[in-house]
C-alpha cells in the first residue's frame, strides 16, 4: 500500500500529456521541474495544462507497485514558460487558436525569448511574420485574450479551492462575466454548463460562502432533484420521494423542501399537482406542459372527424396482395382498416412482423386516392432507413417541423399547422414527450398520425413513456404484430431476438444452411473479462472482416451494457482505437482528443447543426491551428470548434441505450456477469435487434440468462396515462 509523504511545491514546464480522461480532467503528464536534471511523472485532476505550459504544483510523493513513483497533484497553477523550447511547445499546443506547429516555430524564430511578450502587448509585431496576415492576427489576439481570462477564472477558482479544471468550461459561458456569476450564483453553472453537476456547483458555492440553509441552495438542489428525474425519464417526481431525494442530497429537513417546493412554485418553475396514482406529484413547467398538452392533442385529433376519401379498405388490401403476390396476416389487415379510417393509431411489433411492408402498404393506398402523406423520424439514421426502406423520402421530426436553431423554435407549431393530411412515424419508441409534444401540437386537428414502432425495446433516451403510455392507457388504437414471416423466421437474429423477448434462452449455435450461407448469430463463450476483450478484438479486427468481408470501423459495432470496466464503453474505445486506428494524438485546446479517421459518436442533440444524440460518424480532418475538426455523418459533413468538442467521444464501442434506432451490418455484444446491475431482457433485445446481417455475443451463459430473466422495467413516472384515461372518461 502506497505510503503518503507530506505536502511539496514543485515549479516546472510540462514536457507531454501521456493520459487524459475527458469526463473527469484526470491527467498523466511528464513534467520537467526547474531544480532537476530528470523529468517526474504527474498524476491528477490537470485540466488545464498543456505542454509546453509552466505549473506550480501541490502534492505529494507515491510510490505504486504497478505505476512506480508519481507525484499526486492536489493543486496547481500556471505560469507563462520562459524558455524558447517551451514557448514554441506552449504556442504548438493548440492552445491558442489560429497558432499550430508551423506558426508557432515561425513566430518563435522571429521574437525568440521576448516572444510571449509580443503576443500580450504588441500583438501587432506578429504581421511581420511570413504568413500571418490580418485575419489571422485577430484570431490569435482573440484566443490570446480568452485564455488570460481564463487564467484569472483559474486563479479565482484556485484561491476558493475550486478545482481549476472547471474553468474552461465556464468561461465558455459566461465569458468576461464568469466571476461574477460565480460570486452571484453559483448554482447557476447546473443550469447552463453540460456536465457540471449540483455537487460541484455547491463545492463552489460553500467555499464562497453560501450557507447550508440559504434558500437559493435549496431551491437549486429542488430543481437538481427533478432535472436528475428528467435524466432517468421521470416527467414528474411524487412530492415525498422529491422531498426524500432532496433531503438527502442537501441535508436539511422536510419544513425547508417544502417551503423551497412553494416558492419555486409561486415562481413558476415547477408545478405541483394531485394524481390518482401518486398523490402530489411535481413537475419541471415545462415538462408538466408537454405532457398535458400531448394527452389534449391525442384526445382532439383522435375524435376530429377526417376529410379522408372514402376508401374501401378490404377492397384495396385484395388489389395490394393480388399485384405484389402475397398474402398479408390477419393483424396487418386490420391494420390498415383501422389506420385508413383516420385519427390516431400505433402499431407496434418486433423484427420481422410486417411493420415495414404496412407502412408501404398504406403509402401506396393513400396515394392513390391523392392524401397528402409525410413520413417521420425522430432521428436522422431512423429517417433514413425509413426512406430506404419505403422509397419515398422521410425526415427527422425536426426538420419536418422546420427547426430554427436562432429562435430554438419550430415553424410548424399550433399557429402554423403542417400541411398534410397523415402523418405516418417510425421508431416511436424512440419519442421522448418534449419531441412527441412538439409534432403534435404541429398537426392540425384534421390530420390523422400511425405511430409505428417496437415497443418492446428500451425506451427513449428522453423523459415519459410516450409509446407505452398510449398503448398502456386503453384509449388509444393499438394493433400489435406478433407472426414472424417466413423469410424472417430464417434468420436467427429474428428468432433470437423473440425468444428472449418471451423469455426463453436464445439458440446459440447457428444451424446448418440448406443454402451454404453463413450464419447470421454466433456465441463464443469467455469466463474472464480479459479474455472477452481478447477475443472481441480478433473478432473486429480479423475474423469478422476476413470471413463476411464487413468493413471493421464502418461496418462492425461493439454494443456493450456498461461504460465502466473492462467490457465498459470506455475501455473498449481505448483499446480499439490502438487496434483500428493507430497513429498521432492530436492536441486540441491543449490536450489529447482524437485522431484523424476515428470513429465518434455524438453524445446530445445540437439542432444548429443538424446532428442528434447517438449520430455516428467519423474525423475526417483537424485543423490544429483554427482548432476545428471535421465529422462526416453519412452524407454531411459537419464542423466542431474546440470548444464543442465535449460533444463527441469515440464510438468504437457505444452503449446500448446510444445504439437506439440505430442499425449495423454486424454486432459484436460483450456480456458478462460484471455487467449484472444492466443485464436486462429489454437491453439485450435491443442490443441484438440493432444487427441486420451478424451478431456475435462474448461472455458467458450465465450473464444471458440473467438478462433474460430478468424483466423488470425501470418504472418511469409519467402523468400520460392517466390523463389519456381522464380526457376519455
Amino acid at each position: 500500500m502506497a505510503k503518503e509523504q507530506q505536502m511539496e511545491i514543485i515549479d516546472g514546464v510540462v514536457e507531454q500529456i501521456i493520459y487524459w480522461n475527458e469526463h473527469n480532467g484526470y491527467a498523466v503528464i511528464s513534467f520537467k521541474p526547474e531544480d532537476r536534471a530528470e523529468e517526474i511523472i504527474a498524476v491528477g485532476e490537470l485540466m488545464g495544462a498543456v505542454p509546453g505550459e509552466g505549473l506550480r504544483l501541490w502534492g505529494r510523493w507515491q510510490h505504486q507497485r504497478k505505476y512506480g513513483q508519481r507525484f499526486v497533484v492536489e493543486n496547481y497553477v500556471t505560469r507563462l514558460p520562459a524558455s524558447v523550447k517551451a514557448i514554441e511547445n506552449y504556442l504548438a499546443s493548440g492552445l491558442i487558436k489560429g497558432i499550430g506547429p508551423v506558426y508557432a516555430s515561425r513566430i518563435v524564430k522571429a521574437f525568440g525569448e521576448n516572444t510571449i511578450e509580443v503576443i500580450d502587448k504588441h500583438p501587432e509585431r506578429l504581421l511581420e511574420v511570413d504568413g500571418i496576415g490580418r485575419r489571422r492576427l485577430e484570431q490569435i489576439k482573440d484566443a490570446w485574450y480568452a485564455q488570460l481570462r481564463i487564467r484569472e477564472l483559474m486563479l479565482f477558482l484556485q484561491e476558493h479551492g475550486i478545482s481549476a479544471s472547471l474553468g474552461k468550461r465556464i468561461y465558455r459561458f459566461y465569458g468576461d462575466k464568469s466571476i461574477d456569476v460565480l460570486k452571484s450564483n453559483p448554482y447557476q453553472l447546473v443550469i447552463d454548463i453540460y456536465g457540471i453537476g449540483f455537487k460541484t456547483a455547491d463545492r463552489v458555492a460553500v467555499r464562497l460562502g453560501v450557507s447550508k440553509d440559504s434558500p437559493q441552495r435549496i431551491e437549486a438542489g429542488v430543481l437538481h432533484t427533478l432535472n436528475e428525474a428528467k435524466e432517468k425519464g421521470h416527467t414528474y417526481l411524487p412530492k415525498e420521494e422529491l422531498n426524500r431525494q432532496a433531503q438527502r442530497l442537501l441535508g436539511v429537513g422536510e419544513e425547508a423542501i417544502n417551503t423551497a417546493i412553494d416558492s419555486l412554485k409561486e415562481m413558476r418553475k415547477i408545478v405541483v399537482t394531485e394524481l390518482p396514482s401518486s398523490g402530489g406529484a411535481v413537475f419541471l413547467s415545462w415538462l408538466y406542459t408537454c405532457e398535458r398538452q400531448v394527452s389534449e392533442s391525442l384526445r382532439i385529433i383522435a375524435k376530429t372527424g377526417k376529410f379522408l376519401p372514402r376508401i374501401d379498405a378490404d377492397a384495396e388490401i385484395m388489389t395490394y396482395e393480388q399485384e405484389h403476390k402475397f398474402r398479408f396476416a390477419e393483424e396487418q389487415k386490420e391494420a390498415l382498416r383501422k389506420a385508413l379510417r383516420g385519427g390516431v393509431l400505433v402499431v407496434t411489433g418486433g423484427p420481422g412482423t410486417g411493420k415495414t411492408t404496412i407502412m408501404r402498404a398504406l403509402l401506396r393506398i393513400l396515394e392513390k386516392y391523392g392524401v397528402r402523406v409525410v413520413l417521420a423520424a425522430p432521428t436522422g439514421r431512423a429517417a433514413n432507413r425509413l426512406s430506404e426502406s419505403t422509397g419515398k423520402p422521410a425526415a427527422t421530426i425536426h426538420r419536418l417541423l422546420k427547426y430554427e436553431p436562432k429562435t430554438e423554435s419550430f415553424a410548424h407549431n399550433g399557429a402554423n399547422p403542417l400541411p398534410a393530411d397523415f402523418v405516418i412515424v417510425d421508431e416511436a419508441s424512440m419519442l421522448d414527450i418534449w419531441l412527441a409534444h412538439k409534432l403534435l401540437i404541429a398537426l392540425s386537428p384534421l390530420t390523422s398520425v400511425v405511430f409505428i414502432g417496437d415497443v418492446d425495446q428500451l425506451s427513449a433516451v428522453g423523459p415519459g413513456n410516450f409509446l407505452k403510455d398510449m398503448i398502456r392507457s386503453g384509449v388509444i388504437p393499438v394493433v400489435r404484430f406478433t407472426e414472424i414471416f417466413r423469410q424472417a423466421k430464417q434468420s436467427l437474429i429474428i428468432t433470437n431476438a423473440h425468444r428472449i423477448n418471451q423469455g426463453n434462452f436464445p439458440a446459440l449455435h447457428p444451424q446448418r444452411r440448406s443454402d451454404r450461407r453463413l450464419g447470421d448469430f454466433f456465441f463464443i463463450e469467455r469466463k474472464e473479462p480479459e479474455e472477452v476483450l481478447r477475443t472481441i478484438k480478433v473478432l473486429v479486427k480479423e475474423r469478422i472482416p476476413e470471413r463476411f468481408g464487413f468493413h471493421p470501423i464502418e461496418d462492425v459495432q461493439v454494443i456493450t451494457p456498461m461504460y465502466r470496466g473492462v467490457l465498459g464503453v470506455n475501455n473498449i474505445c481505448a483499446e480499439l482505437q490502438e487496434l483500428l486506428n493507430p497513429g498521432e494524438d492530436i492536441y486540441l485546446g491543449g490536450v489529447r482528443r482524437f485522431r484523424i479517421g476515428d470513429k465518434v459518436i455524438q453524445l446530445k442533440n445540437n439542432y444548429d447543426k443538424d446532428v442528434f444524440n447517438g449520430d455516428v460518424g467519423c474525423i475526417e480532418t483537424i485543423d490544429r491551428e483554427l482548432q476545428t475538426v471535421k465529422v462526416r455523418f453519412g452524407n454531411r459533413v459537419v464542423e466542431y470548434d474546440t470548444y464543442e468538442l465535449d460533444q463527441l467521444m469515440l464510438a468504437y464501442a457505444i452503449s446500448v441505450h446510444k445504439s437506439q434506432g440505430s442499425e449495423y451490418k454486424a454486432v459484436v455484444v460483450p456480456l458478462h456477469p460484471q455487467h449484472y446491475i444492466m443485464l436486462q431482457r429489454n437491453l439485450l433485445y435491443t442490443a441484438i435487434t440493432r444487427a441486420k446481417r451478424l451478431v456475435c455475443i462474448v461472455g458467458t451463459k450465465q450473464a444471458i440468462a440473467m438478462a433474460v430473466k430478468n424483466d423488470k422495467e425501470h418504472q418511469r413516472y409519467s402523468a400520460l396515462v392517466e390523463w389519456l384515461a381522464e380526457r376519455h372518461g
